[in-house]
């Protein structure tokens, strides 16, 4: 009998794996329709969807491999940039995503959060302060694009330096390019002309730096009042000190 495993679990949403097949449990219905439709509009691999009886969503496992993790050893790909820009470069789906928000909203949320951040003791005001400066730049218009919206690195599996799938896509719509990518590469800078090599041009240095800091900025108090741990090496406060 296989066993069951945990692959993230909180208060929001859970994933199990059992065997080839992992069951997504979301209790927000809208979060596993877009997974679903965003698979199936998506230009790149995907997992195979093996049901859907929300809220649980069942997909079978990838061939491959992860190119790492955020706070772990990572691998460059120029194949991973050149599928992130198939998608980019794909007709935009009809809703929004996460990285669709509208700069004044995503400036209003950050400034909450840096005040928070500060005023709760999280994180030491010249380090905060200093990263609000960085993330302005990310606060600029922008084209939309397919985005995938969570495109962390632990999200994207190869096997012979060929994508062979993209998972977790309840956050995709149409949004900044640029927020998948500083996303993708977040804490593991020394991959970004790897993944500059595959994708090819339109990518603004200063921009990218602006989301590794905009998006640890954000992160940094959910992190830790759902169990995880953004003080871990290479994690959200180390690129965030790696600005300063």
């Amino acid at each position: 009998m296989d066993e069951v495993e945990v692959v993230v679990a909180h208060s929001e949403r859970a994933t199990l794996r059992v065997g080839d097949v992992f069951l997504k449990v979301d209790g927000d219905q809208a979060r596993i329709d877009v997974e679903v439709e965003a698979m199936s509009l998506a230009p790149v691999p995907t997992p195979e969807i093996l049901w859907c009886k929300p809220p649980v969503l069942a997909i079978a496992a990838l061939a491959g491999t992860t190119l790492g993790r955020l706070g772990g050893p990572s691998t460059g790909s120029p194949a991973a940039g050149a599928a992130i820009r198939t998608l980019h470069d794909a007709p935009l789906p009809s809703w929004q995503g996460r990285a669709g928000r509208s700069v004044v909203a995503l400036a209003a949320e950050l400034d909450v959060e840096c005040e928070l951040l500060v005023r709760n003791g999280v994180l030491p005001a010249d380090l905060v302060t200093r990263n609000r400066q960085v993330a302005e730049a990310a606060l600029r218009p922008w084209t939309p694009a397919f985005t995938h919206g969570d495109l962390q690195i632990a999200h994207v599996f190869v096997r012979d330096d060929e994508v062979t799938g993209i998972i977790d896509w309840s956050e995709a719509g149409r949004g900044d390019a640029l927020y998948d990518l500083g996303t993708f590469t977040l804490g593991h800078e020394e991959h970004l002309d790897d993944v500059i090599a595959g994708y090819g041009t339109g990518i603004d240095l200063e921009v990218i730096h602006a989301w590794w800091s905009l998006r640890s900025l954000l992160a940094v108090r959910w992190l830790v009042e759902h169990g995880f741990d953004p003080f871990a090496p290479g994690c959200e406060v180390d690129v965030l000190r790696s600005r300063m």
